[in-house]
């Protein structure tokens, strides 16, 4: 899976985190690995502008997505395997996203991870225009996010017991060579 982030923003953002949490999404709803999918993060005047071009709306908006090739999750186990496609664009604005996450009461992290997997699933057809799309696709969205960020907490305890045991390991090392008359 490819992943490209671009940003034109000028705030500076964790593009590793946008990467992982748009992988994440994009494997749970089986997408195939080598879809493409492109990012861009532009200021509040850039957003504005493509928002009236493409949606005829003033002003900015936190996040919108362009899709390109028609995917769609899961598919017929006897299907053939489609060829690498590119999934589409999400664009985000971090500055737009950052007065929501103020008024959420989290942070521009959180707020960025949460745009970027209602991006992917309104790439993937998903929409909330009305009643029962919004429920399914907010469910979803917090159902995904949670799961995201559960194994991000995993992780993170994993590399820091590896850490720990690293340095057990190289304590035991440097006292079992004191033992034998070795210098470490």
């Amino acid at each position: 899976m490819t992943i490209e982030v671009s940003n034109e923003s000028g705030i500076d953002v964790s593009e590793e985190e946008l990467i992982s949490v748009a992988r994440f999404v994009i494997g749970k709803m089986d997408v195939n690995p080598a879809a493409e999918l492109s990012m861009l993060l532009l200021d509040t005047a850039a957003m504005a502008d493509l928002h009236m071009r493409w949606m005829d709306l003033p002003g900015p908006t936190d996040v919108m997505s362009f899709p390109m090739d028609e995917l769609e999750p899961g598919g017929r186990p006897d299907a053939p395997e489609p060829g690498p496609s590119m999934l589409g664009d999400i664009v985000l604005c971090p500055e737009f996203a950052a007065k929501q996450a103020a008024d959420a009461g989290h942070t521009l992290g959180q707020e960025l991870a949460l745009l970027t997997v209602h991006g992917v699933l309104h790439l993937l057809g998903y929409d909330h225009a009305e009643p029962d799309e919004e429920k399914e696709m907010f469910a979803l969205q917090r159902e995904l996010l949670e799961e995201w960020v559960a194994d991000q907490v995993q992780a993170y305890h994993q590399d820091r017991q590896s850490q720990k045991d690293q340095r057990l390991l190289d304590k035991s090392r440097y006292f079992d060579e004191l033992n034998h008359g070795d210098t470490p």
